[in-house]
């Protein structure tokens, strides 16, 4: 394309996205750059997280008309769940629980990509609908939610099923709704999924019951959900009629049946595979509800002297054409749990006999739209190691759910205190990281007998029930496939620390230290003494192999801009660079074919320049390739008494930065930390159009918030 063509189409292209908006640039982008996802295509399915919002064993119902299914099986209220890591399905099972067993309303929870929402307004008024809605990336729906999104937030006027029609611009003024949404305050659009829907089914004539909830997972959202559900259930049941006096502690009842098999077939028996058996014949088919078991190898980035592990992955996927992917999107790594917490978790339950039993598990409900939890028939021991959460911190409801099971006085005070306590739980579950296992063992301790078997009355189908499926671990891919698209890379520390000075308990990531095993067999490193976890490398009937790990792409909007003649100024400490490795790849491999590339400026810090310099071998010759303005720029934290961090260095070029996005039309890139990192950089870039710009500092903020809208400044954030 010549120069003159692809400058006026870049400019078309920023007018046509700051005119639509950052939500629909997040559609168009999605569905025209990346694949989309639509209810009809398999592209949806294929983007989507397979974690925890759905199983591969379990299609999309064939009755796509919700408001059909729950007049059919005499349901009043239906929790619809927009999930990407299996947290807001959770809450929603618990809402649909609590609704069931103290209330006696009848109820049902759904995958919100498995429904067709244009019936809402069919809704009868003496039902409710009820939100359980995650916000993802830059104020993104999850995965599951985008068609319902594209729906009901970027149809001007959204077309409903012909029952609204009599209401006008109001069609859904018969629904009555609530709404509890997922979020993290660190984000630039902390709640935007929820809030954007509460606000749009107003507008659309439909009631909201009660108050809106918000979580904010860089707090605590278990405690915001628990204090909104304190003022949701009376709301509820004055809008159903139900007398909320009259709820009553009624004898527990199973969400799942579970019994143990002593006859089975052996060829379909799941021992940790992560979906169905294909029929015979069947195309294969490799995304996130079937990831692809790929041949990894890895190398050591940190120096010897290092007290942590870096570790550079390499994923082959030169036989799965069904993965491909860009410079800027994710690898999802699914890890196995550790046998070291699998013992720990089975020993207190008093399982540890009979690991290999095989067990069946399946929904007491016959009308749940869910039928199993996880792959089945499979054995106590697949099921801890490979399909459910078992490190994870456990929630205050889930400990007062145990109580009753509690074998002695001085253990049923203990969950209590946690369960009930707030303040205890912060600081010995929460803060303290402790797992189920964990706090049952500490509920134990200081009894008369040892912890094997002292919880082994507690029904196993508890355990499943109060336990989330264990999810995949998102990367962000380290490398481009212009220099080899048969392989993708990632960057990824080594997870280990205590808690509190005071705790001499380790807490280890279940992901990095799985992949670290995989890297310390490979290398040969001798591990026999190490207090590290152990896992199973081998995988289900030896399909890992040692030498493989289950994987699946998930498709981002951080991307290059499509017009390499634009600057780009990269800030990523730490792991933060591992997109930008991508990205300089890239750019350098389009400067060597002839083509005329920006400014490509990074700015990279970490400790010390000897010991996590990461990929400090590789830069040099690339950024000789690259030439021009183009550079990296470090700051090293360590490496002398005054810390210096990449803010610090950001700033001392602020004027220069200033020219490149005022002038040339520089994309600004940020990757890492969103808590202190990401908030402190964007303060410096209001800073520069302040002091450079001549901007008041409203005006400095807005120019930030129109280069997010038109694509100019994007994140890939953590906390």
């Amino acid at each position: 394309m010549p120069p003159q063509s692809q400058a006026l189409f870049d400019t078309l292209d920023l007018l046509f996205l700051g005119t639509i908006g950052l939500g629909t640039v997040a559609w168009f982008t999605r569905r025209h750059f990346f694949g989309g996802s639509s209810s009809s295509s398999s592209s949806s399915n294929a983007a989507k997280s397979a974690a925890g919002s759905s199983t591969s064993m379990l299609p999309p119902p064939p009755e796509r008309n919700f408001v059909k299914v729950m007049q059919q099986q005499g349901r009043r209220a239906i929790f619809f769940y927009g999930s990407q890591t299996g947290t807001a399905e959770d809450y929603a099972s618990r809402l649909a629980k609590e609704c069931s067993q103290h209330y006696g309303v009848s109820s049902m929870v759904a995958d919100i990509e498995n429904y067709d929402l244009t019936y809402l307004d069919a809704l009868p008024e003496d039902s409710l609908v009820v939100f359980v809605m995650a916000t993802y990336g830059e104020g993104e729906p999850t995965d599951n939610a985008v068609d319902f999104w594209q729906l009901l937030v970027e149809e001007e006027t959204p077309q409903f099923s012909d029952r609204g029609s009599e209401n006008g611009n109001q069609p859904l003024a018969n629904v009555r709704y609530m709404v509890f949404s997922l979020g993290n305050k660190t984000y630039e659009h902390y709640n935007a999924v929820g809030r954007t829907v509460d606000k749009r089914l107003t507008e659309l004539g439909a009631q909201r019951i009660g108050e809106r909830g918000e979580g904010d997972d860089d707090a605590s959202l278990e405690e915001d959900f628990l204090a909104w559900q304190e003022g949701m259930w009376p709301a509820f049941c004055q809008t159903l009629g139900v007398d909320e006096n009259s709820a009553q502690a009624r004898p527990r009842q199973a969400t799942f049946a579970v019994e143990e098999l002593e006859s089975y077939n052996k060829d379909k028996l799941y021992l940790g595979e992560l979906s169905e058996w294909p029929k015979k014949g069947a195309k294969i088919v490799y995304d996130a509800k079937r990831p692809y078991l790929a041949p990894v190898t890895s190398r050591e980035l940190f120096s010897e002297d290092s007290d942590r592990h870096c570790l550079h992955v390499e994923i082959d996927i030169s036989d799965c054409p069904d993965l491909r992917y860009q410079a800027g999107d994710h690898v999802a790594i699914w890890p196995t749990n550790s046998d070291t917490e699998v013992h720990r978790l089975a020993d207190v339950l008093g399982l540890v006999d009979k690991l290999d039993t095989v067990v069946m598990v399946k929904a007491v409900d016959a009308a749940a739209s869910k039928k199993h939890p996880f792959p089945v028939p499979s054995t106590y021991r697949a099921i801890f190691r490979h399909y459910l959460d078992i490190c994870a911190p456990v929630s205050r409801q889930t400990l007062m759910s145990l109580v009753e099971y509690a074998p002695t006085e001085e253990s049923k005070a203990c969950l209590e205190r946690l369960a009930k306590d707030k303040e205890a739980y912060r600081r010995e579950v929460g803060d303290g990281v402790r797992n189920l296992a964990e706090v049952l063992a500490l509920a134990a301790a200081g009894t008369d007998t040892t912890t094997a078997g002292f919880f082994s009355s507690v029904p196993f189908d508890l355990i499943v029930e109060s336990t989330s499926r264990l999810q995949p671990r998102y990367y962000s891919i380290s490398s481009t496939p212009l220099t080899d698209p048969t392989k993708i890379s990632a960057t990824a520390v080594t997870l280990a620390y205590q808690p509190s000075p005071d705790d001499e308990r380790t807490v280890y990531g279940v992901a990095t230290n799985y992949l670290y095993q995989i890297h310390a067999t490979a290398a040969q490193i001798d591990r026999k003494s190490s207090t590290e976890p152990f896992y199973d490398l081998a995988g289900p009937r030896n399909s890992l192999g040692g030498t493989k790990i289950p994987v699946h792409v998930r498709k981002s909007q951080f991307r290059l801009p499509r017009n390499a003649r634009k600057p780009v100024i990269m800030v990523g400490p730490g792991t933060g660079v591992a997109p930008f490795r991508g990205f300089v790849h890239e750019r350098a491999v389009l400067k060597q074919k002839g083509e005329d590339v920006g400014p490509t400026i990074l700015f990279y810090g970490c400790r010390h320049p000897a010991q996590d310099y990461l990929y400090a071998e590789e830069w040099p010759d690339l950024f000789k390739t690259l030439g021009g303005e183009s550079r990296i720029i470090t700051a090293f934290s360590r490496e002398t008494d005054q810390k210096v961090y990449v803010q610090h260095r950001l700033r001392e070029q602020g004027e220069d930065i200033w020219r490149l996005i005022d002038k040339e039309g520089a994309y600004i890139y940020i990757c890492g930390d969103a808590k202190n990192m990401a908030r402190d950089v964007q303060h410096a870039f209001v800073e520069f159009a302040m002091r450079y710009g001549g901007k008041s500092e409203e005006a400095a903020h807005d120019v930030i918030k129109k280069l997010r809208n038109t694509g100019r400044y994007q994140e890939d954030v953590w906390s």
